[in-house]
């Protein structure tokens, strides 16, 4: 098969031409993939943010593809099916945290396109008691964010609470399928981006946000809530500044840069920071189950699998409206 291979942190992908498809082991489906998402801790594991990756890997984790075999033990999942593989690959069910519903905090915990090879590629195998249906409703292409940027946007806002004005800090591909759920629930969202990204501010507009601005001014009103996106520890002191007495922030990203100090009386009244680690199998199926209801719509730009550089580098200089997608 062809896959993009990572040999070593901050190095180009290398195209692999002749890279020897996988095969199903016990519990484990084959998968022939057909979109898979670039998602920004792809980014931060190819930059060496995220340290011991398995090496050579395959990265990639918003993965929709079809079911060509299954392992031994596979009993849920058929050939033929349509799938979707999300980050959280792999959990002990054994623990405390898994079995009191916390799959996300295992400490066994592995993951797609980091510990496992991923979906830059034409096939993958992943564990099918880590794979999602798709809804028919979504190509899959369109389908490909829902795996990440969707997932961690929905629990970010779960977290959040019943919150009626929310700020979300970065308006990328989680944001932007975060403010559709948002405006489904009845909720105001207010949106920031970097300073002077006008299309950024327009295209929030566009998906229903009642503001957006530049993410070092204060929103209209003061938020409820507020969700960061962006990978910037200065952003906390920001947004705890725009949030009102009893407010939360909810840091959305597995990699931030350090959090600088902070006034206490920004924190004061009750305001509560906390973060999102992963995500858990019920999140996706809530999650995909009313993503059609809304319905979700995502902004996609399809690449081709030997584009993966391309996308990688383009969605580091904040050059993708929405979600790269890589269609092998």
């Amino acid at each position: 098969m062809r896959a993009m291979i990572l040999d070593a942190p901050r190095t180009p992908l290398r195209l692999d031409q002749r890279a020897p498809a996988p095969q199903p082991g016990p519990g484990e489906v084959l998968i022939r993939v057909h979109a898979c998402g670039v998602c920004r801790t792809d980014l931060h594991i190819v930059d060496g943010e995220l340290s011991s990756p398995k090496l050579p890997l395959v990265p990639g984790h918003e993965i929709v593809g079809s079911v060509v075999a299954t392992g031994p033990g596979v009993e849920r999942i058929r050939e033929g099916e349509r799938v979707g593989v999300p980050w959280l690959g792999w959990t002990c069910g054994s623990c405390a945290y898994c079995l009191s519903g916390r799959e996300n905090l295992c400490a066994c915990a592995r993951f797609t396109g980091y510990q496992f090879d991923g979906g830059y590629a034409e096939y993958t195998v992943a564990s099918e008691r880590f794979c999602f249906a798709i809804p028919p409703a979504f190509s899959d292409v369109d389908a490909a964010p829902l795996l990440c940027a969707g997932l961690i946007g929905y629990r970010a806002l779960r977290l959040a609470g019943d919150s009626l004005r929310i700020g979300l800090y970065g308006f990328g591909a989680a944001a932007h399928i975060a403010v559709q759920v948002a405006r489904h629930r009845g909720q105001e969202v207010f949106a920031f981006t970097k300073p002077g990204d006008s299309a950024g501010q327009e295209f929030a507009r566009k998906l229903g946000a009642t503001w957006a601005g530049d993410s070092n001014t204060l929103p209209p009103k003061p938020l409820d809530a507020a969700l960061i996106f962006a990978p910037v520890g200065a952003l906390v002191p920001a947004a705890l500044a725009a949030t009102a007495k009893g407010g939360t922030v909810v840091c959305a990203g597995i990699h931030m840069s350090d959090i600088p100090s902070f006034p206490y009386r920004v924190l004061w009244e009750e305001r509560m920071v906390r973060s999102v680690t992963n995500l858990t199998r019920q999140d996706g199926e809530e999650f995909l189950a009313i993503a059609p209801q809304i319905p979700v719509r995502t902004t996609t730009v399809p690449l081709a699998l030997i584009d993966a550089n391309q996308a990688l580098r383009r969605l580091r200089d904040g050059q993708i409206e929405g979600a790269a997608v890589l269609v092998p």
